[in-house]
């Protein structure tokens, strides 16, 4: 039984890629659950995608599969942010509870930071929306990543770089002003007084720091 034939089998739902490029725009684009990563594709190896897709998105679930089984391999994936990494010839059931795993795993990290309450203010993320006593407020996809950005690593002190390769990429050719940008109208939105934020703080010389407590 072919692993699509398996999946679907077990009630999953299955779309391929031929080669990585294609694989690494449906990661991007398509609302996936999990990303099946071998290493052997053509155009841009599995490891180059899966670093392409942790530079863009920290919580997409993604299990190399791959016959390619050396420890310096594995290493190497899991290093650049595969959640398993699960070495051919393997066994069907073995499988899709490595799946079955990374799906709880997932569905955790989305449990833990699906909303979010400051003050006045509740961010939705599974729904991409923001509001204030109950009344919506736009707010753009960059600054929604940035925000759970930010969340996810709350108290830690990040430098702008940090920032812009976490929210926009390590190949984004913007400069750290972009960050100084986003974070003023992050404030305007999620601040009582923008010019005095209790929430998103300036480390003078450093960077930025999230406190959820304010």
């Amino acid at each position: 039984m072919s692993l699509r034939a398996a999946l679907r089998s077990a009630g999953y739902r299955v779309d391929t890629a031929a080669t990585g490029p294609e694989g690494l725009d449906k990661a991007l684009s398509a609302r996936l659950d999990l990303v099946l990563l071998d290493v052997m594709l053509p155009g841009m190896n599995g490891f180059e995608v899966c670093q392409a897709i942790r530079e863009r998105d920290s919580e997409l679930p993604v299990l190399m599969v791959t016959a390619k089984g050396t420890e310096e391999d594995k290493v190497r994936g899991l290093g650049l942010g595969a959640d398993d990494y699960v070495v051919k010839p393997f066994g069907v059931a073995e499988l899709l509870a490595r799946v079955a795993a990374a799906l709880r795993r997932g569905r955790l990290r989305e449990t833990q930071i699906s909303t979010l309450a400051i003050g006045e203010v509740t961010v939705d993320f599974p729904s991409h929306s923001l509001s204030r006593d109950g009344a919506p407020l736009e707010i753009t996809a960059h600054e929604l990543r940035l925000l759970k950005y930010l969340v996810e690593r709350d108290g830690l002190l990040l430098t702008r770089q940090q920032i812009l390769d976490g929210v926009w990429g390590a190949d984004y050719y913007g400069t750290e002003r972009t960050v100084d940008n986003f974070i003023g109208r992050l404030r305007t939105k999620l601040e009582r007084d923008p010019r005095q934020p209790r929430h998103i703080l300036t480390v003078r010389g450093a960077g930025y720091r999230f406190s959820r407590e304010g």
